[in-house]
């Protein structure tokens, strides 16, 4: 990881979770897989994460076999818009350690610069098994830890295993998505008490408490001395959609952390973000639609050509549409859609990105 990459995920940056585009027959749409990697580019990402649960797990199913080649398109459109050395290239490792090992591979083969290490579907493994299967992926790839929520695949963890992942060289970071205050309060304590704290950032993948979470400083006395840390920035599937909007109150969150200036409106904006990611990620139905509910928005916009997802099962719960109409009109500051409009032309065609800063 070059140091300009090392900086950037230390000090705080945006980095959105890449959806799939596809046609209604579940092939690939490259076209619009592209325009998405231009569209988080021109916002103003700090970086991408691809191949993470926002992209669907199932790409990497024998009968889709889309990994290697929707990792690929990514890195492309990166080096066609000159993105700068402090882009932040993620791809996303889950699996049994053998799987785990090839795709990490993969991304260093393709110049991703680390890994989200996924948990999930690992049920039968104990703690110490995973921490063993972190320490050969990391000594392959600099590691994001990550906490995924139960509810689409996670699991519990103690605050014993994040101290020991914490302390294991080459873990650079940690995405925090149990959407549950008390398991992230682990995490955050669990860094704070490793020797390594200064050496890992924390991100939030907390979509429905976004805007709190990055406001937030914890400290803690730890053998007599106070040590705070914050989470610097965000990897979230809920970036995915609106997120020229979202990169602007992203940079006047870090501006107001570092003047000590927050505002109580930022109350009020959080409630909003997090209503919008209700109607986005379905947790009314247990999350069922919540990559649905992403497409969905990127559809209305043009980005996408339907909400369609790899596997059957993934479709737009009940009345899900209906809360995704309720808060584009309750919340018209909130979404992008001009600034799509104006570019998805452009995106959809050949052409480079005009910026690598969103400027």
């Amino acid at each position: 990881m070059n140091e300009a990459v090392k900086k950037a995920l230390l000090d705080g940056a945006f980095i959105p979770a890449h959806p799939l585009a596809l046609n209604e027959d579940k092939s690939l749409d490259e076209v619009s897989q592209r325009a998405l990697t231009k569209y988080y580019i021109d916002a103003g990402a700090g970086g991408l994460a691809v191949g993470v649960h926002t992209t669907q797990f199932e790409i990497r199913d024998p009968q889709f076999k889309l990994y290697e080649r929707v990792l690929t398109l990514a890195i492309e459109e990166m080096k066609k818009a000159n993105v700068p050395d402090s882009f932040i290239k993620i791809g996303g490792v889950c699996g049994p350690v053998e799987q785990a090992i090839q795709e990490a591979t993969i991304l260093k083969k393709l110049g991703y610069d680390l890994a989200l290490l996924s948990m999930g579907g690992l049920a039968h493994l104990t703690e110490q098994q995973l921490l063993a299967r972190t320490r050969e992926i990391a000594k392959i790839i600099p590691v994001v830890g990550f906490y995924l929520q139960p509810s689409v695949g996670g699991r519990v963890f103690t605050y014993q295993f994040w101290q020991e992942l914490a302390n294991i060289d080459n873990v650079c970071a940690i995405k925090m998505a149990p959407f549950n205050r008390y398991q992230t309060l682990d995490v955050v304590r669990a860094v704070c008490c490793s020797k390594r704290r200064d050496e890992i950032a924390l991100y939030t993948g907390n979509d429905d408490n976004i805007i709190v979470d990055l406001l937030s400083e914890y400290a803690f006395t730890i053998n007599g001395e106070t040590v705070k840390k914050r989470i610097v920035g965000g990897l979230l599937g809920h970036w995915s959609v609106w997120a020229k909007t979202a990169v602007h109150y992203f940079e006047n969150i870090k501006a107001a952390r570092e003047n000590g200036q927050i505002d109580s409106a930022w109350l009020t904006k959080a409630i909003e973000v997090t209503d919008a990611n209700a109607a986005f990620f379905d947790p009314a139905h247990g999350f069922k639609g919540s990559i649905a509910g992403i497409n969905e928005v990127l559809t209305r916009q043009g980005l996408l050509k339907g909400n369609w997802c790899l596997a059957d099962h993934e479709v737009l719960s009940e009345g899900q549409a209906e809360e995704i109409t309720r808060v584009y009109e309750m919340y018209p500051h909130l979404h992008d859609d001009d600034f799509v409009k104006v570019n998805l032309a452009k995106w959809k065609s050949g052409e480079k990105c005009e910026s690598a800063t969103g400027t």
